[in-house]
């Protein structure tokens, strides 16, 4: 299992990764989809969860989620991570997972490794934490 601190965006799906939702936006439509975001985390650190379909309905709060051949990269210009057409998320248990909400995975702006252009790495921290979940105060 891949922890979420060591994922690079890339169009690859090649995630396989464990984690707990934290919080999760309401539901709209893109075009005929419905579609969701989530805070999720675990141990590492957090991103933003993109749910597609029936996956807003089956998933809340609370819930361990595991993703196989998940996938890391921009959707309208939002880092997400996503089941993708290939990937599938379930749940696998509830509310017990140790997790932290920083650094956040999404809040990162990545720009191409100099020494390789097809890979990505670091360059700077947009935000400490989720612009879309802020923290409460």
């Amino acid at each position: 299992m891949l922890s979420l601190k060591d994922m690079v965006p890339a169009a690859q799906n090649n995630i396989n990764t464990q984690f707990i939702i934290l919080d999760k936006g309401k539901t709209t439509l893109e075009g005929k989809y419905k579609t969701c975001i989530a805070l999720v985390a675990d141990e590492t650190a957090a991103v933003h969860f993109q749910m597609w379909g029936d996956e807003c309905d089956a998933f809340e709060g609370g819930d361990i989620i595991r993703l196989v051949d998940g996938i890391f990269s921009y959707n309208r210009n939002n880092l997400v991570l996503r089941a993708g057409k290939k990937g599938k998320a379930e749940k696998v248990g509830e509310f017990c997972m140790a997790f932290v909400e920083t650094p956040n995975m999404s809040e990162i702006r990545w720009i191409p490794d100099p020494s390789n252009p097809k890979k990505y790495v670091q360059d700077a921290v947009i935000s400490p934490h989720s612009r879309i979940f802020p923290p409460v105060p």
